[in-house]
C-alpha cells in the first residue's frame, strides 16, 4: 500500500544535515509498516527495536552515549549497524523516554547515522511536564489515516488521480466522470482510511468483514485506556469516546457528553484523546489576520474524530443507509464536514502538526457560519461544506465581505465550477484545494 508520506521520508533521508525523526500519529494508522517498507527499499539493512515487544532493550537506553547504545544492540540483537547503510528504528518509543533523550545524542555524535523513532502513544510522553523533549535535535513528521487520493491509488485507479491533480481551475469535468468519483467518494464515507481496513477491503471486498476490523479498531482504543488514564478517569473517557462520534462538526458542549458530569472531568478525557490522535479540535477564529491560530477563542470549538469510517461504524447506521446515495446528508451533513476537515488534515505539511479553523459571527439579526478558513499563501480562504447539491451561500458571502476576501469555496458534490469569485469544489477534489486556489490568485484581477 503506497502511501504519500514516503516522498517525505525519502526527502528526509536525502538531506545533507537530517536531524533523528520522530513519526507521529494515532494507533493503526500505518506508522510501523510506512518505516519498515521504506527501510527495507532504500537501505541495506534495518535495524528494529520495538520498546513494547522487547522491554529488556529499555536499559540500554540508561546510558545516553549512542556508541554504547548501539554497541549493547548489536550484541544483544546479533545485527551489524554501519552508519551508512542501517535504518535504526524505535518503534512504541514512548515505552522509553530515555530513547527519546537519547536521539538529541544521535544527532551531536552520530549524525550520519539515520534514526527513526514512531510511538502510537507518544504525545503524552512528549507533553508531560517533567519532559523535556531535544528541541532543535530532532524533527517530527505526522501520520493520517490515508487520504481519498491514497484510497484512490489503494485501489488501482491511478489514472483517476492523476486526472485530478491536473484539472484546472476552468475545467469542465465529464460527467461520467464525476459520477464515479461521486460513487467512490460514498465509498470511502463508508471504509474511511485506516490501513487495516482498506487493505481487508482490497483482498476480500466484503463490507461486512471490514466492518468488523472497524469494530475492532475502535475496541483497540478504548482498552488503550488503561495506558494513560487513571482508573478513576476511565468512564469519562467511555463516555466520551462513545458520544464523540456523534458530536462531529457540532460547536461542543461539554453537558451534551453527559449533564451529570462535571465539565473539568470531561474535559481533562478530551485531552487525552487529543493526545491519543483519536479526536481533533477545529477552533472559532476571527480570521482578521495570519495566523489564523493568533485570533482564536478556545473556548469555542468543534470536534473531529480520527476516521470517517470509524465515525460511520460507531454511529451503527444500517447498512441499508450505508448504500443510500444522501449518506453525506445523513446527520445534518456531518459526515461531509468530517470528510473535509479530515482531507484538509491529511493534505496539510506532514513536518508540523496541522491546525483546523471556523469562523461565526453570533449577531442576533445576522447570524453566519462559515465550516472551515485556512490560509493558503498570504490569503483566507473561507470554505463551506455542503454535503448535497442544493446550497446556500449566505454566510460564505458575508464572510467575503467582511474579510474583502477575493475568493470563496463551496465545497459539494456539484462539478467543479467558478463563478462571481466563488470556487465550486467538489467533495473529491479537496487534495487541490491549494493548487487551484494559487492557479486563482496568480490569474489578473
Amino acid at each position: 500500500m503506497q502511501r504519500d508520506i514516503e516522498q517525505d521520508l525519502l526527502r528526509w533521508k536525502q538531506q545533507a544535515h537530517r536531524l533523528p525523526l520522530l513519526l507521529r500519529g494515532a494507533r493503526q494508522v500505518g506508522k510501523s509498516y510506512v518505516v519498515e517498507k521504506f527501510g527495507q527499499q532504500h537501505f541495506s539493512n534495518v535495524v528494529t527495536v520495538n520498546f513494547e515487544l522487547q522491554p529488556e532493550l529499555i536499559p540500554c537506553f540508561d546510558d545516553l552515549n549512542p556508541q554504547h547504545i548501539l554497541s549493547q544492540l548489536k550484541l544483544l540483537l546479533r545485527e551489524k549497524i554501519d552508519t551508512d547503510n542501517t535504518l535504526l528504528f524505535l518503534d512504541e518509543i514512548q515505552e522509553c523516554p530515555n530513547a527519546i533523550r537519547a536521539l538529541r545524542y544521535f544527532k551531536e555524535k552520530l549524525p550520519a547515522l539515520p534514526v527513526i523513532g514512531a510511538g502510537s502513544l507518544l504525545e503524552f510522553t512528549v507533553n508531560d511536564a517533567n519532559f523535556r523533549m531535544p528541541v532543535g535535535r530532532v524533527q517530527s513528521l505526522y501520520l493520517k489515516p490515508l487520504s481519498f487520493k491514497e484510497y484512490l491509488s489503494a485501489l488501482g485507479y491511478h489514472e483517476l488521480r492523476q486526472f485530478l491533480e491536473t484539472v484546472t481551475i476552468t475545467a469542465m469535468i465529464a460527467n461520467p466522470i464525476h459520477q464515479q468519483l461521486i460513487r467512490l467518494l460514498h465509498e470511502y464515507t463508508i471504509l474511511g482510511g485506516m490501513p487495516a481496513v482498506l487493505d481487508n477491503y482490497l483482498k476480500s471486498r466484503d463490507l461486512s468483514l471490514c466492518q468488523d476490523i472497524q469494530t475492532t479498531l475502535l475496541n483497540t482504543y478504548r482498552n488503550d485506556f488503561g495506558k494513560y488514564a487513571k482508573t478513576t478517569d476511565h468512564k469519562y473517557l467511555q463516555r466520551l469516546f462513545e458520544k464523540a462520534p456523534g458530536l462531529v462538526a457540532e460547536h461542543f458542549k461539554y453537558v451534551k457528553v453527559d449533564p451529570d458530569m462535571r465539565a473539568r472531568d470531561i474535559k481533562s478525557a478530551l485531552e487525552m484523546l487529543q493526545n491519543a490522535g483519536l479526536t481533533y479540535s477545529v477552533y472559532s477564529t476571527a480570521a482578521s489576520g495570519i495566523p489564523l491560530i493568533s485570533v482564536i477563542n478556545e473556548k469555542k470549538f468543534k470536534l473531529l474524530f480520527l476516521d470517517i469510517g470509524l465515525v460511520t461504524r460507531a454511529s451503527k447506521l444500517a447498512t441499508a443507509l450505508l448504500f443510500k446515495e444522501d449518506i453525506l446528508l445523513l446527520n445534518r451533513g456531518m459526515l461531509a464536514e468530517q470528510f473535509v476537515g479530515q482531507e484538509l488534515l491529511a493534505y496539510s505539511t506532514r513536518f508540523e502538526e496541522a491546525k483546523l479553523y471556523f469562523w461565526c459571527r453570533e449577531k442576533h439579526s445576522s447570524m453566519a457560519e462559515v465550516d472551515y478558513v485556512t490560509n493558503i499563501d498570504s490569503d483566507i480562504i473561507p470554505l463551506e461544506v455542503k454535503a448535497g447539491t442544493v446550497t446556500r451561500l449566505k454566510s460564505l458571502k458575508i464572510f467575503m465581505e467582511e474579510k474583502n476576501s477575493r475568493l470563496g469555496v463551496r465545497i459539494s458534490q456539484l462539478p467543479l465550477n467558478l463563478e462571481d469569485n466563488i470556487l465550486s469544489l467538489p467533495l473529491y477534489m479537496i487534495g487541490e484545494l491549494e493548487r487551484l486556489v494559487r492557479d486563482f490568485c496568480r490569474q489578473p484581477q
